[in-house]
């Protein structure tokens, strides 16, 4: 069964008086993207999670945000070595002095020494912590799951009428295909008396004609491939192995069959079905883009 490449799944957990957090949200894309946001005190596991993220999708850009709430639940902030910066800031005005420099000693300046910044301390999880975080994650990433599991009902659905309504306007296009040459010849034989002042045309002439029109106009073989593709891609949507590549490309084949059956009728009747069929392939184009 398809599966969409929208969804959203939120779980919030409560360990050791700190709060977990976990938001999961999917969109479309061409490949699959992963985007993970952790607190400092998780960095170290930011490969690890995303190999488990990775593991659950095939497409899609899925962002995901790991926040710790509580107390002791973040790092502590960057601490400020007033020391040292006093010691950077003569240091500045010294050389300012000594070198007749105008400009004044500014912050920007003193960004420069990174050792009036320290680090923050990092925050010590333990393991049932750790591990807590990750079940709390992979209960956020089921429920994106089942979302976009849903939603690929949804289209499953869509999709599927839409090859039906297709499958009923090729069937009215292979009905019309054998009158068009029989209108063909009517028009003809009319067109022969008229400019005969009413003698009868050469019967065999006449079928030769016809014949080139036949040949020409002969679109069978288009609405047999074409019934092909729907036949597979009906079998595509409910099968386990439903992919948005590869019904992009039955799309695309089914976008050359139509426009071929297009080119080759002249008929206005079958050029208005061809429309019809081709508003409906808009249709599952887009439809398509959110396939997983």
């Amino acid at each position: 069964m398809i599966k969409s490449m929208t969804g959203y799944g939120r779980v919030e957990t409560i360990c050791d008086g700190r709060n977990i957090v976990v938001e999961a949200k999917s969109v479309n894309h061409r490949f699959l993207e992963i985007a993970l946001r952790t607190p400092a005190a998780l960095y170290p596991l930011e490969m690890e999670y995303k190999k488990k993220i990775g593991e659950r999708f095939r497409r899609g850009r899925i962002d995901v945000s790991i926040r710790l709430e509580g107390e002791g639940a973040e790092t502590s902030r960057v601490h400020l070595n007033m020391e040292v910066a006093r010691d950077a800031f003569e240091v500045l005005s010294r050389l300012r002095r000594e070198f007749n420099i105008e400009e004044p000693v500014s912050l920007k300046n003193l960004i420069g020494f990174r050792d009036i910044f320290s680090p923050p301390a990092e925050t010590k999880l333990d393991a049932d912590f750790l591990d807590r975080v990750e079940q709390t994650m992979r209960e956020a990433l089921s429920l994106l799951v089942r979302m976009r599991q849903d939603e690929g009902i949804a289209l499953f659905a869509d999709m599927h009428g839409r090859l039906q309504s297709i499958r009923d306007i090729m069937e009215a296009i292979r009905l019309r295909a054998p009158q068009v040459v029989l209108d063909y010849q009517k028009r003809l034989s009319d067109r022969v008396r008229e400019l005969t002042a009413g003698m009868e045309p050469d019967p065999a002439r006449l079928a030769q004609e016809v014949a080139i029109l036949a040949d020409r106009c002969d679109i069978t073989e288009e609405i047999v491939r074409m019934g092909s593709h729907i036949g597979q891609f009906e079998a595509l949507l409910a099968s386990e192995e439903a992919e948005g590549r590869k019904i992009d490309f039955l799309l695309q084949e089914m976008n050359r069959e139509i426009n071929t059956i297009g080119s080759k009728s002249s008929d206005t009747d079958i050029a208005r079905l061809v429309i019809e069929v081709k508003s409906e392939l808009g249709k599952l184009r887009e439809q398509a883009q959110n396939i997983e």
